[in-house]
C-alpha cells in the first residue's frame, strides 16, 4: 500500500532501508520520544517501519519525500498498530526535517487512509515531556483525552507518563477525498 500527499510519498519499508532507519533513530533526541524504538538491536533485526504489516488493517510506513534529482530519502516513520483493540498512532521524523509539517502532512493522509479501512475512532500519544509532539497531535485534530498512562520508554529504560489523544473520524464518503470532519482539514 502507498499514499501520496502533497510533498511526500508514503510507501512500505524495505530491508534496504535498515541502514538509513538505524542513522535516523540514533539520534537520541528522536528515540527517546518513541515508546518503541526498532532500532535498539541495530544490525540484529529489521525495525517495524521496515517490515510489512501483518494486520491489513493497521497500516505502517515510511515517510518519504520524493526528488527528481535522487531516490525518494527516507524522513521518517508513522503507522497504525492495535492496542487494545482500537487504532493506535505512532510516528517520527527525523530531527533534520523537524518544524517544517512533515509529521502533520503525514498524520493527515493515515488518517484519511484509517478512515477508508473503516476505523471511527485514532488514538495517539506522547510523552508528556514532548510538548511538539502534543503540538503536532492538536493541530491535526486530535484532543487530550485526560488519560495519561505509562508507557516504557526503551531509550530512556523506564515507565515515563503518556499523554493519550484521540480523534472521532466519522463516516467515510463515496469520495476519497472528500473529509468532512473539520478537524481532518486542520491545518
Amino acid at each position: 500500500m502507498f499514499i501520496r500527499s502533497e510533498r511526500l510519498f508514503l510507501r512500505p519499508g524495505w530491508p534496504e532501508d535498515w541502514y538509513e532507519i538505524a542513522q535516523q533513530i540514533a539520534d537520541r533526541d528522536v528515540a527517546r520520544n518513541l515508546a518503541d524504538v526498532p532500532c535498539v538491536n541495530a544490525g540484529r533485526e529489521p525495525p517495524v517501519f521496515a517490515a510489512p504489516s501483518s494486520d491489513p488493517r493497521c497500516p505502517h510506513f515510511l515517510v518519504t519525500m520524493p526528488s527528481s534529482l535522487e531516490p525518494a530519502r527516507v524522513i521518517g516513520g508513522i503507522g497504525l498498530t492495535d492496542c487494545e483493540g482500537e487504532p493506535e498512532l505512532g510516528y517520527w521524523i527525523a530531527r533534520q526535517f523537524w518544524g517544517r509539517g512533515f509529521a502533520s502532512e503525514a498524520i493527515r493522509a493515515v488518517l484519511r487512509l484509517a478512515r477508508t479501512l473503516g476505523h471511527r475512532q485514532v488514538r495517539a500519544g506522547s510523552f508528556v515531556g514532548n510538548p511538539a509532539s502534543a503540538q503536532v497531535l492538536a493541530k491535526t485534530g486530535f484532543s487530550p483525552t485526560g488519560d495519561v498512562r505509562q508507557r516504557f520508554s526503551v531509550v530512556n529504560g523506564e515507565a515515563m507518563a503518556f499523554a493519550v489523544h484521540a480523534i472521532s473520524l466519522g463516516e467515510p464518503s463515496d469520495c476519497d477525498d472528500d473529509v468532512t470532519d473539520a478537524a481532518m482539514r486542520a491545518a
